[in-house]
């Protein structure tokens, strides 16, 4: 009895489109609701992040039968990230470089407000935007965020992979050809 194993690709494939859909989705209702882009609302996309890896996870257990070692969990998760990552990536950039650039400036003023309210002198607040504005350009964003999806995608492909681990009992782990049934004479 051969263990047959399927890829987790087409798995991967499916909730990583799931998930960059309604990230984008949620993009756009922040904007056009005017949302405040530093409320809590910027979570969401985080916890639909999550939701989606252990459910890319959970379908390939199901799909191998049930069982899935934690290597395996966490290659489905990783994958899952680093796909989605990609992708989000460039949507990011085309997002603020092109499709939505005043969100950008909203991005700026905001985070200057929030250096005015810390009670830093103008001179302060310029020195910093200066470091700030290099990470707030359409290109800082973009790596910010495929670096942090391959960062918080496999701390949370750790998590899955062992929250979704079920090792395959030793019996169908053992060869069939190999296998002898311990009721049967010996000859």
């Amino acid at each position: 009895m051969e263990i047959q194993k399927t890829s987790p690709m087409p798995v991967i494939i499916k909730w990583g489109a799931i998930y960059v859909i309604a990230s984008i989705l949620v993009t756009y209702i922040i904007q056009f609701l005017d949302i405040d882009p530093d409320s809590p609302i910027k979570w969401l996309s985080t916890l639909l992040f999550i939701a989606f890896m252990f459910l890319t996870q959970k379908e390939y257990r199901d799909l191998n039968g049930g069982y899935l070692t934690f290597g395996e969990g966490f290659k489905a998760g990783f994958l899952f990230a680093i796909l989605s990552g990609i992708v989000l990536s460039v949507f990011t950039y085309l997002y603020f470089a092109v499709l939505s650039p005043g969100m950008l400036q909203k991005l700026t003023a905001s985070t200057e407000a929030k250096l005015a309210a810390k009670g830093m002198s103008q001179e302060q607040i310029d020195q910093a935007m200066s470091i700030t504005s290099k990470f707030l350009s359409p290109v800082g964003i973009t790596i910010s965020a495929l670096i942090g999806a391959a960062v918080m995608g496999a701390i949370i492909a750790l998590i899955g992979a062992a929250i979704f681990k079920k090792d395959r009992p030793p019996v169908l782990i053992a060869d069939a050809d190999n296998y002898k049934d311990p009721a049967e004479p010996t000859v």
